[in-house]
Parts: structure tokens; sequence; C-alpha cells
């Protein structure tokens, strides 16, 4: 096991055992699993989603839904392949009747998602809906002027990170075009862009 996967169970040992999370007696209570993550810990894009569905609290698996279904075709779409990229959410336990996550919750669960980032160390940030922008952003460009998904979605913003030049790209989640298939058009216009900064 490398050094990068023993620092990722690490951060897993560590959600599993967040009791004080107010999702651990709910994530008890109906069996399910805590959604750390799934892809490659040398992946240069990681995407960043809000929190687990039903279907991903009970396979601990990030994006395996309906939401799954339209990511997969999105990375078909650029030629990238599941393996190679890092998928995780900010929150990594499902949230009662697939409510939004409280503020509380978000900053409870925020410092693994950093971890996670900083032990992967992407070119790409890729953001899925409002709640992960806002948390990636205001991480890494506190400075920035927050503006809607619907202004923000599909910008490109460059960070000096740690680890060298990083880009953030905020963009509509997946679900967005399970409500109206035509958005899916927009999506694949600024997937694109992500397969242009791999280049």
């Amino acid at each position: 096991m490398s050094v990068k996967d023993k620092e990722m169970k690490r951060i897993e040992r560590s959600v599993v055992r967040l009791k004080k999370s107010p999702l651990y007696l709910y994530r008890k209570d109906n069996g399910y699993k805590v959604v750390i993550g799934e892809g490659a810990l040398d992946a240069p894009v990681v995407f960043v989603g809000e929190a687990p569905g039903r279907k991903e609290a009970e396979t601990g698996k990030p994006f395996c839904g309906a939401s799954g279904r339209v990511f997969n075709e999105l990375l078909t779409h650029i030629k990238l392949d599941r393996d190679s990229v890092y998928v995780t959410n900010i929150v990594k336990d499902r949230p009662p009747a697939n409510r939004d996550p409280s503020k509380a919750e978000i900053e409870l669960y925020k410092p693994y998602l950093i971890e996670q980032i900083e032990l992967i160390q992407p070119k790409v940030i890729a953001t899925l809906g409002r709640h992960p922008m806002s948390v990636v952003i205001k991480h890494f460009l506190p400075e920035t002027n927050l503006l809607s998904i619907g202004e923000m979605h599909g910008k490109l913003l460059e960070v000096d990170a740690k680890w060298g030049r990083l880009y953030i790209i905020p963009l509509y989640h997946p679900a967005f075009t399970l409500y109206n298939r035509k958005n899916l058009s927009v999506l694949k216009k600024d997937f694109i862009r992500i397969k242009k900064l791999l280049k």
C-alpha cells in the first residue's frame, strides 16, 4: 500500500469515527456507509460534489445513482476514464431525505475534503453544484467575489497552490440535466474546458 493510500485510509477512519457529526447516528441507524471518495490518488482532476444520496450511502461509492450515470456520460464525452480521476463530496455522510447539508455540517466535513485535495495535489478541481463551488473557492481564493452558479459555471479560476498551479472550474451538478435533458449540452461544453487543461 502506497503512502497516499495509507493517508486516504487514515482520513476515512477519521470520518467513520466522527461521532460529533449530526449525521453519524443517521448513518448508523440506517446501515449506511461513509462515502469518502473514489479514484486515482494521483489524479489530475478532483471532482467535488455536495453530499451522498441514498444509493451512494448504501454502497459507499460516490455518484453511482442517476446523477452518476450522467457524470459517467460527461466523462466519456471528454474521453476521460473514471478510474483516472478522483470523485468525492464535501460532506461524507448522507443527510436525511436528501436535504442540503447544513452550514455546520459543511464546516465539520470540509477539513477532510481539503486534506484529500492536498494529498492528491490535482491540476484541476471541478466543483459540481453551488455548495462545492462556494467551499472550494472560499478556501483557495477567499477574496473572490462569488456569484451564482449560473454566472460562475464554466469559468476558470487560477490558484498558486502549495504544489503548483491549480485551476478551479465551477460546474452545474449532473442532476441539473435530470430535470431538463437540454441542460446536458451546457455541462458538456463546460467539461470540454477540463479536457483542454489536461493537454
